[in-house]
């Protein structure tokens, strides 16, 4: 799915923004991200507006980029979200968060707890790259 250069941008950087709707109303946020075997994985909490919204409808855009003017980069990722909320796959995922944010490690959560979202592509646009 992802080229060898989308790949190594995206697995240089942590934060994206992600994009959800409620009520025909876009929703966009900052989260940290890691890429996994061509999706990408978000940790959420329950009561937010995101994961409101994705339960009601899965479709999501994510992107990931570094402004800087005349070498603007990006990845866009439109797609479907599933929730992880507990069994191997939660577990696997959280220790790779762990192991990567301070944040996680500071405030640890267990299944059931705080879901993960996992952003399977169904359609990427990347500029900037070579």
């Amino acid at each position: 799915m992802f080229s060898q250069n989308e790949r190594m941008f995206l697995e240089s950087l942590e934060e994206a923004r992600i994009a959800t709707a409620h009520d025909n109303l876009p929703h966009v946020k900052p989260v940290s991200y890691i890429l996994y075997e061509n999706t990408i994985l978000i940790a959420t909490d329950y009561p937010t507006r995101t994961m409101r919204n994705i339960m009601e409808n899965p479709n999501v855009a994510i992107t990931v980029d570094i402004y800087k003017l005349g070498g603007h980069k990006a990845v866009l990722v439109q797609g479907v979200a599933e929730i992880i909320e507990n069994g191997e796959e939660f577990k696997k995922f959280y220790d790779m968060f762990y192991s990567k944010f301070a944040w996680v490690r500071k405030d640890p959560w267990k299944e059931n707890e705080a879901p993960f979202l996992r952003i399977i592509p169904k359609h990427k646009v990347s500029w900037g790259l070579k």
